[in-house]
């Protein structure tokens, strides 16, 4: 009896990757807009009734596919940030940038469905905010390692901001001066559109080195954030 239910699990593991793999040629092929139950099931060879048991609905499809590419650039990122671990934190925090860009340079596709236009029709639900957090996540535990060892140089916060400061604070790293989180959050989101920008053409013509030029734009995104240089 194990035996058939081992067999079982695993067949049910293959058959939702495959689900999954054809769901992201078509995201390829036809955009988040139009991907449809029917066309997986249809080249997979399967009855759209079968495929619904392993994804109830199309949303239910998308979501799996987004927590997907949220946990791999996040994992890319942690991985970054443990294989710099001997670093000062600014130089492991452009690691971790540059691998956060080159994920979404080799899955562009992915990328874009977590970071381009929303699907219409689609709402995200809960079950995407943790991996959503993850590469965020990675970028303030670099700020903190850098705010507990050797300093990080607090970047202005004007008077009109201090409330709304104090509460980001309280939400995403309350050991941390709210400066700082200001300052992380700014980043972060700074981060993301260099990395939007390039993926999705709007460096065309404009930027031409992009690998020296997004290296510097990170590094001085994490000075920004207070990280001090080397010297």
């Amino acid at each position: 009896m194990m035996t058939v239910r081992g067999a079982r699990a695993r067949a049910r593991i293959e058959i939702t990757a495959a689900i999954k793999d054809e769901a992201r040629a078509q995201l390829a092929a036809e955009g988040a807009s139009k991907l449809s139950l029917r066309a997986v099931a249809r080249e997979l060879g399967m009855a759209s009734s079968a495929l619904y048991r392993y994804f109830p609905s199309r949303d239910d499809l998308l979501t799996a596919l987004i927590v997907d590419a949220y946990d791999a650039i996040g994992a890319e990122a942690e991985r970054a940030a443990a294989d710099t671990a001997g670093l000062r934190p600014l130089d492991r925090w452009t690691a971790v940038c540059r691998a956060v860009r080159a994920w979404a340079l080799a899955h562009p596709h992915e990328y874009a469905l977590i970071y381009g236009s929303p699907v219409p029709g689609y709402t995200a639900p809960q079950d995407t905010v943790a991996p959503a957090a993850r590469v965020g996540l990675v970028l303030v535990e670099t700020a903190r390692r850098a705010h507990a060892g050797e300093g990080v140089a607090l970047p202005p916060l004007p008077e009109a901001l201090r409330p709304e400061a104090a509460r980001m604070a309280a939400d995403i790293a309350p050991d941390l001066p709210p400066a700082l989180a200001v300052a992380l959050v700014a980043a972060w989101s700074q981060l993301f559109g260099l990395v939007s920008f390039e993926v999705f053409g709007q460096f065309h013509r404009v930027v031409e080195d992009r690998d020296t030029f997004f290296a510097t734009a990170a590094r001085r995104l994490g000075q920004d954030v207070g990280l001090l240089p080397r010297g």
